[in-house]
C-alpha cells in the first residue's frame, strides 16, 4: 500500500482467498484492504495515538438518512455526552479533494451537527470548525487534542 502522509503504524493483515485483509480496532474485525480503508486505518490511529481520543468515542462506516437517503459516514467522534465532536471523510489517495467533497461532508453534518470536520485522502488534510450561526466552515491548521471536559 501507499506510503500516507501520517505517522506510520503497525497493522494486522492477513490474506484469504486471494484479498488482503486489515484488523479494524473500532469494527474489532478484518476488513477487506481497499486503498480508502488504508486511509481510514490511518486516520483512526492518527486520532487515538496522537489526538488522544478515545477508542470507545469513535464510530465507523455507520448509516445515516440525509433527506431520505442512506449515506455511510467514514468516521465519527463522539463527545462524552453523546453530541458529536468530529465528523471525518475518508478518499483514496488517488482521489483530489475539492468542493464536492467539502459539499458531501458539509451535506452529512446538516444531519450530524459536528463541531469539527476533518477531510483526507492520506495525502492532504483538511480540518474545518463548524460556525452554525453563520452556517459556515473555518479551516484550522490541524483539529484539537481530545480534552476530557467536552
Amino acid at each position: 500500500m501507499q506510503k500516507l502522509n501520517f505517522p506510520t503504524y503497525s497493522f494486522r493483515l492477513k490474506n484469504r482467498e486471494n484479498k488482503r485483509f486489515i484488523f479494524d480496532d473500532i469494527r474489532k474485525k478484518f476488513v477487506v484492504l481497499q486503498p480508502e480503508e488504508w486511509v481510514r486505518q490511518h486516520c483512526i490511529n492518527y486520532l487515538v495515538s496522537h489526538k488522544n481520543y478515545p477508542k470507545t468515542l469513535i464510530n465507523v462506516e455507520k448509516e445515516l438518512k440525509i433527506n431520505g437517503l442512506t449515506k455511510r459516514y467514514d468516521i465519527v467522534v463522539y463527545n462524552s455526552d453523546g453530541s458529536i465532536h468530529l465528523i471525518v471523510e475518508c478518499k483514496s489517495p488517488k482521489i483530489n479533494i475539492n468542493q464536492d467533497t467539502f459539499d458531501q461532508i458539509a451535506r452529512y453534518n446538516l444531519t450530524l451537527n459536528a463541531t469539527y470536520l476533518m477531510v483526507t485522502n492520506g495525502i492532504n488534510h483538511y480540518y474545518c470548525a463548524m460556525d452554525f450561526e453563520a452556517e459556515r466552515y473555518q479551516f484550522l491548521k490541524d483539529i484539537p487534542h481530545y480534552a476530557i471536559n467536552e
